[in-house]
């Protein structure tokens, strides 16, 4: 099944998969940052219970400070894409977003909330994705394809989040606030390296393949079209997902 055919499905975002992700149990999934007029938030920028001063907001109210802060997310997410997370200021978010610096702050408690919500997001719905294909069966190629539609289904709706991981993720995983990166992609390696040597030991792959170099360059070559790859283009994800597939079960040699 393809990364949009997951979304149609409702299958992301719902915490939904074939088996619960190690690394999610973090905060129970859940990203934390503050805001100066609603007391802590959950995911999503709805006010925990009980918010400063025990204030109740209206579902409008709500509903339109949700639609701020991912306005500002998906804003502070093009700029760490383009300039890298490090180079990037709280003042040029703001600027970008037409509010003043400290405005900024009723929203999140720092740019590295902004780069977690962001980061988080990316592994929630790619580890979901991932695990529902395992779960739903077929045969080790089978569930590889599905994996690579995937993975190729994520470069329009998550290309910041695959950006900032290329262009900073030494500097990000070193924190240990985002630990939780190394854990996410050691699962998602886990469940690559599962279905090949699974395909070599009932002899569908070739044997004479390393199981861990073999997802490694899947997954650069993947991760790479996000410099060049552009939604609306020629192909898109499902096209390139399509063609990467012929080149990688059946070669560029005629047989």
């Amino acid at each position: 099944m393809s990364y949009q055919a997951l979304v149609t499905a409702g299958t992301l975002g719902t915490g939904a998969s074939g088996q619960p992700s190690d690394w999610a149990g973090r905060n129970n999934g859940k990203v934390t940052t503050t805001s100066a007029d609603s007391g802590p938030r959950r995911t999503g920028g709805e006010p925990a219970a009980g918010g400063a001063g025990g204030r109740r907001r209206g579902k409008g109210t709500t509903a339109l400070a949700s639609e701020r802060r991912e306005h500002l997310v998906r804003l502070a997410a093009e700029l760490f894409a383009k300039k890298g997370f490090q180079a990037t200021t709280v003042r040029e978010i703001a600027d970008e977003a037409g509010i003043l610096s400290g405005s900024l702050y009723h929203h999140f408690d720092s740019k590295e909330s902004i780069v977690d919500e962001v980061l988080s997001n990316f592994f929630d719905d790619l580890l979901t994705a991932n695990h529902t294909a395992v779960a739903e069966g077929g045969d080790p190629r089978e569930v590889l394809a599905a994996l690579v539609r995937i993975a190729f289904g994520t470069l329009g709706p998550h290309r910041a989040a695959i950006t900032v991981m290329q262009n900073d993720w030494n500097y990000l995983s070193s924190l240990p606030r985002f630990s939780y990166l190394t854990k996410a992609e050691q699962e998602t390696e886990s469940i690559w390296i599962g279905q090949i040597k699974r395909g070599q030991e009932i002899g569908l792959f070739r044997p004479d393949i390393d199981a861990e170099l073999t997802y490694r360059m899947i997954r650069d070559t993947i991760w790479v079209a996000i410099r060049w790859f552009r939604p609306g283009g020629r192909l898109g994800a499902d096209g390139l997902a399509d063609h990467y597939l012929k080149v990688l079960f059946d070669g560029i040699c005629t047989h």
